[in-house]
């Protein structure tokens, strides 16, 4: 946004929260759906399917603003199809601790031949990625309705209004723990969101070759840690796992204050590879954790529960405060005090590290 359209830091986290302002409504609708009425893999081929055309869409704009707009529409098509694949995945499961992690991995296997693709291509800054995305959105979206079938689990036997929403999710905040954790990750997607709107942009400004290619290091070093998953979530337990997740965003953020693409350049590359451990200790182990404590007939919900606390509220907070906070350390055109930037979140993390080791 910032090179084609022109965008501002404001405008750019304006975009990112349109992400979230969809994740905040979409998964429990959806979610609810696939419980009661249809099966949840038909439903996310359909939503692939309208993604493609938006995502193509988005090459014939040419302000930003136009541009959310149309990021929001898209977004409420996409956002939903996180908790659906999860499920969609459990129901096939026998033991989804041990499971899981092995097919999440190809998800970050994805993440990985993307980001490589588009550095090499050359097509980082160029609407051409958006024409890249439309075409796998397109092809995702036929290959939904070959997945295995995902029926839904349970009728709306009670006909009330807050059962057809699918507010029975909401039983999980009977639970302290789930609560303390639930709030822990609604704020940790504060700090998250500095590093989904403004990393590339970093490294692009301080002139990293080809930043999107070096990103992929932290779905490589991902794809690494999400195998150990299994072994760890029986073995420390879920507190130790998301303490480590909380740790590793601290350190990431004051690894990138300081580092630089001269003899600090390791800084860089060590605060990239550490988003195996953020990701994969914290979300992926809150997936499982919400798996763990959800039931049959809530399943779905559940998920999207999760999804709404880590990609919803507090992505809404943290891209509008993130882009503020980049303004705000702007010293020239298309020139920032990163230094000072990444501090922000990296004293957010500790307090939510803080809070949680009180707590939980």
């Amino acid at each position: 946004m910032g090179d084609q359209l022109g965008s501002d830091g404001k405008l750019i986290g304006q975009a990112y929260s349109m992400l979230a302002l969809a994740t905040m409504v979409s998964p429990f609708f959806v979610g609810m759906i696939a419980d009661r009425f249809f099966a949840a893999q038909k439903i996310m081929g359909v939503l692939h399917l309208v993604g493609a055309a938006l995502l193509f869409f988005t090459t014939q704009i040419s302000d930003g603003s136009t541009f959310k707009w149309i990021i929001l529409l898209y977004s409420l098509a996409y956002m939903p199809t996180i908790a659906l694949s999860n499920s969609i995945a459990f129901h096939q499961m026998s033991d989804p601790g041990k499971q899981f992690p092995w097919i999440r991995v190809f998800g970050t296997i994805g993440w990985i031949i993307a980001g490589l693709m588009i550095s090499q291509m050359g097509i980082e800054k160029s609407a051409t990625t958006f024409h890249v995305a439309a075409a796998a959105s397109a092809l995702l979206g036929l290959l939904s309705f070959v997945l295995p079938n995902t029926p839904p689990k349970g009728g709306n036997t009670d006909g009330s209004a807050a059962k057809a929403l699918g507010t029975e999710a909401f039983v999980l905040f009977k639970s302290r723990p789930y609560l303390v954790f639930f709030i822990a990750a609604i704020l940790i997607c504060i700090p998250l969101s500095f590093y989904y709107g403004f990393a590339n942009p970093f490294l692009n400004e301080l002139g990293v070759d080809k930043a999107a290619g070096k990103m992929t290091m932290g779905q490589v070093s991902e794809a690494v840690f999400i195998l150990a998953i299994p072994f760890l979530f029986n073995s420390i337990g879920v507190k130790k796992m998301l303490i480590f997740g909380m740790l590793a965003w601290v350190g990431r953020y004051i690894l990138f204050a300081y580092g630089d693409t001269g003899a600090n350049s390791w800084m860089l590359y060590a605060g990239i590879i550490l988003h195996g451990i953020c990701y994969d200790f914290f979300f992926v182990t809150g997936y499982m954790y919400t798996e763990k404590k959800a039931g049959e007939k809530i399943k779905n919900a559940a998920q999207g529960l999760f999804t709404f606390a880590t990609y919803g509220l507090g992505m809404v907070i943290g891209t509008w405060f993130s882009g503020i906070v980049v303004d705000k350390y702007q010293v020239a055109e298309k020139q920032h005090n990163w230094t000072n930037i990444w501090f922000v979140p990296a004293v957010i993390a500790a307090a939510v590290l803080v809070y949680f080791i009180a707590f939980f």
